[in-house]
């Protein structure tokens, strides 16, 4: 059976269309970002550039407090810069206004986090569902019940989030996050509240699903070896992004 296209969303007047298919998945120029407190600025995320091609894998890493998930918020267009740009898809962040920018996320962009963030009240499929339901999509539960099972929780379908384990809450984010494919998927410290022996297939899964689904990966992690696993890394210290090539593996 062919797998039903997942684009039909694009109307004719819609110029999400006409997004170039080669375009960078993120395209990040001069971004910076300033927090205000009394007469203090704090200067979070200064001048960073870089771009992520299509299906790469990036892990950004750094100390506590040096700008990262601040960064991540940018790049999703969850917050807003000061200075500086960010494109998803060939698609302007700036362009767009607040509902512009979530329909964009809800299209092109996946998520995981570090604590999960399932909605208590669905089971694991309907979860896993939400983000085709925000799309107006339905009739994928075939699909999303595929993506449980090669995370290999076929049989929890129907289980509450209350009802699993934190590795099992976070193979259902990580399905969830894959459901739309799309074109970038950020994940903030994902296995940060597991144990190594959870945590461990859970970054096995992301890199599988990157490489099945053509999905660029952008990773914020403390952990060193979960960093090498990336094709690239991203240093923050104190709000600037420095790139050392990753060590063959």
């Amino acid at each position: 059976s062919t797998m039903p296209s997942l684009h039909p969303l694009h109307a004719p007047q819609n110029h999400a269309s006409s997004v170039p298919v080669n375009a960078p998945a993120l395209a990040v120029d001069h971004l910076t970002r300033i927090y205000r407190s009394g007469g203090h600025r704090l200067t979070v995320v200064n001048q960073v550039s870089f771009t992520i091609a299509p299906g790469e894998t990036c892990a950004i890493v750094g100390p506590s407090g040096s700008g990262k998930t601040t960064l991540l918020g940018l790049c999703a267009g969850l917050d807003l810069p000061d200075h500086g740009s960010v494109h998803i898809a060939g698609q302007d962040l700036a362009a767009l206004d607040e509902d512009g920018r979530a329909s964009l996320r809800r299209r092109l962009v996946g998520f995981v986090f570090q604590n999960f963030q399932l909605l208590p009240t669905l089971t694991a499929l309907e979860n896993v569902l939400v983000p085709l339901e925000l799309l107006g999509q339905s009739g994928a539960a075939d699909r999303a019940s595929a993506l449980l099972a090669s995370v290999g929780l076929a049989e929890r379908a129907s289980h509450y989030p209350a009802q699993l384990s934190g590795g099992e809450q976070q193979r259902v984010a990580l399905a969830r996050a894959f459901i739309h494919q799309p074109r970038i998927l950020f994940a903030d410290e994902p296995t940060g509240n597991l144990d190594t022996a959870t945590g461990g297939p859970i970054e096995d899964m992301l890199f599988q699903l990157n490489q099945e689904h053509g999905t660029a990966l952008v990773l914020v992690t403390h952990d060193p070896a979960l960093a090498r696993r990336a094709g690239r890394v991203l240093t923050m210290r104190a709000g600037t992004l420095s790139e050392s090539p990753n060590p063959a593996p």
